[in-house]
């Protein structure tokens, strides 16, 4: 039987691969990774996600060990390398046929194209499959043949036209005979400044994956649409990072769900149901960066904000970036993202509207920031929620909606206990004080004065929106 070459990127899993499985079918197959570390980083990843992405790498080798499918490693400048170094390959190993799973923003999808179009030209069969979303981007459009921009509609063509094939799961593959090709060492990441968040909080592989849907499922999963706002409250899958690079897969996710909850997706239990929703977001935004590819290229969604009038104020940012503020939930989820790699969603939100409508900060300084530090990082999420926040983007929030930090603070952390965790300084204070303190013990808790008055902060926000319409 003809070799086959998989190329694995952002889905290091031998359990429902799309592309691990269709080459498995036919023939042995020798596996590829790719180390960019240096188009990483122009893309904006910091030493979290890429050291993350490292230890998968290392938990992927030893899964396909005992597949008996060596895995080589190779190391890239940039994307523009990908086509011949994957080609020496294959013309070295006399592979047959390449398969990839398809990513979706504008450099990967140029990257892949460039690929295909090289191994064309060699006559060697290269296929790409749609592995990390349910519909293929062009495939689930409006009743006008446009792709959505609006997530409620997109979700219920979803649900409507999602079939039983699109969730199922892919094959594993039998271990193969062992082929005469030793797998490469990996190397270490030496060249990557920084040092990377405390590796046990975020043990990497699919096992590691499985066992937190399996916990996220069995303890949480039934009071998330409860539970999922309150940062002090381990309510959220915390998946995200595993996800992000394909240590599981959306259709594992979907069938554990379907398992817990009578077979259905759109209705049963509101804890589940709701976390379906948040998965399909993450498909909705893949969507978004093929149908309306100005998203790729630092541009807004809404075209008419890119003349909204940002403020230039690298006081304010680093004050924003370092957790000084003065908001304490603002600043205590910062320190949180710092510290950890990782920021609950809730404060997601809070914060990046803190910085596009508080500060009047330009939207991509906060989108860049969070890819840096975030474990998790991924364009078309990370892109999509500040684009949200700072209502330039789909789905966008209205511009005149403007999370006041401290109502948000006693709203979903009412006691304070976030807030005192990661401003130690605040927990020697009444649980009503760690909102907003008084002025007086802000000296003595050597905590700074906010950075901008809340309600003059909206109004220039307000006028600001406003001035795009005159």
């Amino acid at each position: 039987m003809s070799r086959q070459l998989v190329w694995l990127r952002s889905d290091l899993r031998i359990h429902d691969n799309t592309a691990l499985a269709a080459a498995a079918a036919k023939g042995p197959v020798v596996a590829v990774f790719l180390r960019s570390v240096a188009q990483w980083q122009a893309h904006g990843h910091g030493i979290n996600k890429i050291d993350f992405w490292a230890r998968g790498v290392t938990a992927l080798k030893e899964a396909l060990d005992g597949l008996n499918i060596p895995l080589l490693h190779r190391d890239i400048a940039s994307f523009d390398d990908a086509p011949a170094t994957l080609l020496e390959i294959a013309r070295q190993h006399r592979i047959e046929q390449l398969h990839f799973n398809i990513e979706y923003p504008l450099n990967e999808r140029r990257r892949d194209q460039a690929v295909m179009e090289s191994f064309k030209q060699a006559g060697i069969d290269a296929h790409g499959h749609h592995d990390a979303v349910a519909f293929a981007p062009g495939t689930l459009l409006t009743g006008k043949g446009d792709y959505y921009g609006v997530f409620t509609p997109f979700a219920k063509a979803w649900h409507k036209q999602i079939t039983a094939d699109q969730l199922t799961l892919r094959d594993t593959p039998d271990a193969q005979s062992p082929l005469s090709i030793e797998s490469d060492p990996l190397p270490t990441l030496a060249d990557v400044n920084g040092s990377p968040v405390d590796a046990h909080q975020w043990p990497a592989g699919e096992h590691a994956a499985s066992d937190r849907l399996e916990r996220f499922l069995r303890f949480r999963g039934h009071h998330y649409s409860d539970q999922r706002d309150f940062p002090k409250v381990r309510g959220t899958s915390e998946l995200s990072p595993y996800l992000a690079l394909g240590m599981i897969s959306y259709r594992q996710c979907m069938q554990a769900v379907m398992s817990e909850n009578g077979g259905h997706l759109a209705d049963g239990d509101k804890g589940l149901t709701a976390w379906v929703s948040e998965l399909i977001w993450r498909e909705f935004y893949q969507h978004v960066a093929v149908g309306f590819p100005q998203v790729c290229r630092h541009q807004p969604f809404q075209a008419h904000t890119r003349k909204l009038a940002w403020r230039d104020d690298p006081d304010a940012f680093s004050a924003w970036c370092e957790g000084r503020t003065g908001y304490p939930l603002v600043d205590a989820a910062m320190r949180q993202l710092v510290a950890t790699g990782w920021m609950h969603n809730r404060l997601r939100m809070v914060t990046a509207m803190f910085l596009s409508k508080h500060l009047l900060i330009d939207w991509r300084q906060g989108e860049a920031f969070f890819l840096r530090h975030l474990i998790d990082g991924e364009f078309c999420a990370n892109n999509g929620g500040w684009q949200w926040a700072a209502s330039t983007g789909t789905d966008a929030a209205p511009y005149f909606r403007i999370f006041n930090p401290t109502t948000q603070s006693t709203r979903f952390d009412p006691n304070g206990e976030f807030i005192a965790y990661w401003l130690p300084e605040f927990a020697t204070l009444p649980a009503k004080a760690r909102h907003a303190p008084p002025r007086d013990l802000l000296t003595q808790l050597d905590y700074p004065a906010p950075v901008v008055d809340h309600k003059a902060a909206r109004q220039r926000a307000l006028d600001a929106f406003k001035a795009l319409s005159d």
